[in-house]
């Protein structure tokens, strides 16, 4: 029995087939070469494959380990896509271990074909090659619903797609990479710029806010407390005795006794309280709404240092002088004038403190 074959085109008529064909693949290697993601090309090369050789469908398939992923397709019935298969069990297999075409008239005489897969589906023929020859990462698949024998041409043109695709797979690796780095190394700066910001206005010594940044959140919460029409609370206090222990005990005693009274400062007051370190033996705190007025915030303070004093074996004693203000905001009252009233209040204690001392 004769089996008849389909004619082969010559001369002109086989010069315009492959100018077509060339010109098909060339708009598929540019489309890929501006490709960033796995889909953008599964999307291309689906759709090349099937232009460049006629064909009623095709298929992307990825190699995941020791199986093949039949991650996309393009077919006039459905195939296989989202299934995995082992290796050895399909031709796309057989392809990326062989690292050649596999290029099947009749896929029923084919002892390398599971022929159970197939029998739902149309195909009758098939060509699939590997994407790249050495160390194969997929497979580009082409199927007919009749019987055909794919031309050397084409089979070389479907090659070509492939060996560009494994190129095309190879920068949206490197692109996506890059894409990382970049977002990992802009996390990383904007860390560092936080971190920055957050040492710019922080006292390292005892971790409230320094100078800067008490006047950076205070005037925010000023504003709000004029909008608002709302009372606010700013109280001074001044070390006693830092510059006598500072000589008779040394500088690192003394740090330890700022260090002692901003733990006091964050125990006795509200975390939403702004506090911060002055500079020297000097501490603010700004608070709206405190709930409270001058003498009994004061005296609450008095009583936490002498309970930090009774509780802890220390070779200096804390203490404080403190003035506090509580006001109603308007529109004319500035933040350093607030503190200035505290301020004044702060030396009324000292010097009284100083008087009740016997001698």
């Amino acid at each position: 029995m004769s089996v008849a074959y389909p004619p082969v085109n010559t001369g002109t008529e086989a010069s315009s087939s492959r100018g077509r064909g060339m010109e098909r693949l060339l708009r598929a290697v540019q489309e890929l070469s501006l490709a960033r993601e796995l889909t953008e090309v599964q999307r291309i090369v689906r759709s090349a494959a099937r232009e460049l050789t006629g064909c009623d469908g095709a298929t992307f398939v990825l190699r995941d380990g020791d199986r093949c992923h039949y991650a996309d397709e393009d077919a006039i019935e459905p195939l296989w896509k989202g299934s995995r298969f082992p290796m050895e069990m399909c031709i796309s297999g057989w392809a990326m271990l062989n690292r050649q075409p596999a290029v099947i008239r009749d896929i029923y005489v084919d002892p390398r074909i599971p022929h159970a897969a197939y029998r739902p589906t149309f195909v009758k023929s098939l060509v699939m090659v590997p994407i790249r020859r050495m160390a194969p990462v997929g497979a580009i698949g082409n199927y007919w619903a009749s019987e055909r024998q794919p031309t050397e041409e084409e089979i070389g043109l479907l090659q070509a797609l492939a060996d560009s695709t494994s190129i095309a797979m190879e920068n949206v690796q490197v692109y996506a990479e890059l894409e990382q780095r970049v977002r990992e190394r802009t996390a990383a700066l904007e860390k560092a710029n936080a971190d920055i910001q957050q040492i710019s206005v922080t006292d390292q010594m005892t971790g409230l806010r320094n100078r800067r940044g008490f006047y950076l959140l205070a005037e925010q919460a000023l504003n709000t407390a004029r909008r608002q029409k709302s009372e606010c609370l700013v109280a001074f206090l001044d070390v006693d005795g830092l510059k006598r222990v500072n000589d008779e005990l040394g500088h690192d005693v003394g740090d330890a006794m700022i260090a002692d009274v901003g733990q006091v400062l964050r125990e006795t007051l509200r975390e939403s309280d702004i506090m911060a370190r002055m500079g020297g033996d000097e501490f603010c705190v700004f608070a709206l709404e405190p709930g409270t007025d001058g003498d009994t915030l004061r005296q609450r303070l008095q009583s936490r240092i002498a309970a930090f004093n009774a509780g802890q074996q220390r070779s200096y004693q804390l203490s404080a002088s403190i003035g506090v203000t509580v006001q109603r905001l308007d529109d004319q009252i500035t933040l350093d004038q607030l503190i200035a009233v505290a301020d004044t209040r702060m030396y009324i204690d000292k010097q009284s403190r100083r008087t009740a001392r016997p001698g």
